[in-house]
């Protein structure tokens, strides 16, 4: 009976052992979340990085994605990571730069020459100490930046300096970088969520907006604007970004897939930006729409003179460092 018993136990324990590792290696599920379109690379690159983090992990993690604002406009997203709403969101950096304030030197006009000058701030010394200061401030972890694609202006009329936007009634995002050219130009800015664009351009609500040309793409705000100005005050970007508690139940092992992967997806999606920017112009023309340069140097000067950086709290020293890479 003895024996019986200890054959009991042993069998017992083995039964026991396995539902622990059951446990401990079933599926999770995680949600990402973005206010992008489904054709757009940052959806796609997402779907493809949610499958490659599957089969990495070898199933361990689910990862269901949630484009064109299904689970909220940016600043519910962002509020989402520490709520625990969301687990990965790809989000316009500078909402980050609300809970830490010096990320929004990156957002202040013409800091980037252009795509190739981003792309190496995202690899530098100084990204490191900006990133790590949000993610001690905050527990969230920015683990890749993409090429949002450079911001230009749509109005109906013709813009080619600063004065020209005076008095326009203009959609920008809330963000005080964003705001920084419309008001050195002095725009009447409004900020109306980007899900709402397209209907607050349509209706006159607004006459102008500025967004990178895949983004008015996209939302087709060509449908509803006349002129394309090449203002190309902001290259943009945007942050994948894991939430403090997400990141946190992550082993060492598991963070360093999460982190190649989305690196990976963040590239794939900057190449696919970069190219289709390079087609879109005539595209635009294709559509009835003007598309003309504008006097960049004029946008640049207004902005510097009226509303500088150091208005904005920014580190003079971080914007010199980040102007001097190459």
């Amino acid at each position: 009976m003895s024996s019986i018993r200890a054959i009991g136990k042993v069998v017992l324990g083995a039964l026991a052992s396995l539902v622990m590792a059951g446990a401990a290696n079933a599926q999770q599920t995680l949600k990402w979340a973005h206010v992008f379109e489904v054709a757009e690379p940052f959806h796609t690159e997402a779907v493809w990085a949610s499958e490659e983090i599957a089969r990495r992990t070898e199933g361990r993690y689910k990862i269901e994605v949630y484009p064109a604002s299904q689970l909220g406009k940016e600043g519910d997203l962002d509020q989402g990571l520490t709520l625990g709403s969301v687990d990965i969101v790809t989000l316009t950096a500078g909402l980050a730069a609300r809970q830490y304030p010096p990320l929004g030197v990156t957002y202040y006009p013409f800091i980037f020459r252009d795509a190739d000058h981003l792309l190496a701030f995202a690899r530098s010394d100084i990204y490191k100490k900006l990133t790590k200061g949000y993610a001690d401030k905050t527990g969230h972890q920015i683990l890749a930046t993409i090429y949002y694609g450079t911001r230009h202006t749509t109005a109906n009329k013709p813009i080619g300096k600063c004065a020209d936007l005076a008095g326009i009634k203009m959609r920008v995002p809330n963000i005080p970088s964003y705001l920084a050219m419309p008001r050195a130009c002095k725009a009447n800015t409004a900020p109306i969520p980007f899900a709402e664009v397209y209907l607050a351009l349509q209706n006159g609500t607004v006459d102008a907006q500025e967004n990178p040309l895949t983004a008015i793409e996209a939302k087709k705000f060509y449908e509803v604007q006349k002129h394309v100005a090449l203002t190309g005050h902001i290259v943009d970007q945007l942050n994948t970004v894991v939430s403090k508690s997400r990141w946190g139940s992550l082993s060492e092992a598991d963070r360093a897939i999460f982190s190649a992967v989305i690196q990976e997806s963040a590239a794939r999606a900057t190449r696919k930006i970069v190219a289709r920017e390079k087609e879109l112009v005539q595209f635009f023309k294709d559509k009835g729409l003007t598309v003309a340069d504008v006097d960049r140097a004029d946008f640049e000067k207004n902005v510097q003179d009226r509303v500088g950086f150091q208005e904005f709290g920014y580190d003079k020293t971080d914007w010199e460092a980040i102007r001097a890479l190459k």
